[in-house]
């Protein structure tokens, strides 16, 4: 038997303070993931909240901007902040889970090819199911040696490199549907 939670990762205030915040995709984003979270919680499904805090600028807790993003409204079941790219190291997350016997996560959040796809990664290797519903996460275009890939490049990058190995890659409904 499958018990499930929805690990959402740093959707937060601190990406608003980033130089490359940008608007585009993020009304789509919005949409999905507030979807993806009613849908959870309506199926009695724990929301984890996983926020990202560094020693200093937007992403420490002296900012004030760790925080949820504005247009979200649930109360998680738990909260953890994480100083590394996966939300379980050094934060509890996996002694919460296993206490709770929660061995599918959902995963969630931005950005996508970084703290997602990384915790999707970690938690297949710890042994979880993991379903990675890649259109409720969001990133923004990345440049390395002169070549940019834009944000459905980075999002098809990655659901290359789970798909199969460490995750399921659903939708927003599939996922619902299949809970």
């Amino acid at each position: 038997m499958s018990r499930t939670a929805l690990i959402n990762i740093d959707t937060q205030q601190s990406f608003h303070h980033r130089e490359y915040w940008q608007e585009e995709g993020f009304q789509a984003f919005q949409q999905a993931i507030l979807g993806l979270i009613e849908g959870c919680e309506s199926r009695d499904i724990p929301v984890v909240d996983i926020f990202h805090v560094d020693d200093t600028g937007p992403f420490s807790l002296q900012s004030g901007f760790v925080t949820p993003m504005s247009f979200l409204r649930h109360q998680p079941a738990v909260v953890f902040q994480k100083h590394v790219h996966n939300a379980f190291t050094d934060t509890g997350l996996d002694h919460w889970l296993r206490e709770r016997d929660i061995n599918h996560l959902v995963i969630c959040g931005l950005r996508t090819e970084q703290c997602c796809e990384t915790t999707a990664r970690v938690a297949s290797d710890l042994g979880y199911t993991v379903t990675f519903v890649s259109e409720a996460t969001l990133t923004f275009p990345m440049t390395w040696k002169g070549v940019t890939l834009n944000t459905d490049d980075l999002r098809h990058r990655t659901e290359t490199v789970l798909a199969g190995r460490f995750a399921e890659i659903k939708t927003v409904a599939e996922t619902l549907e299949s809970l």
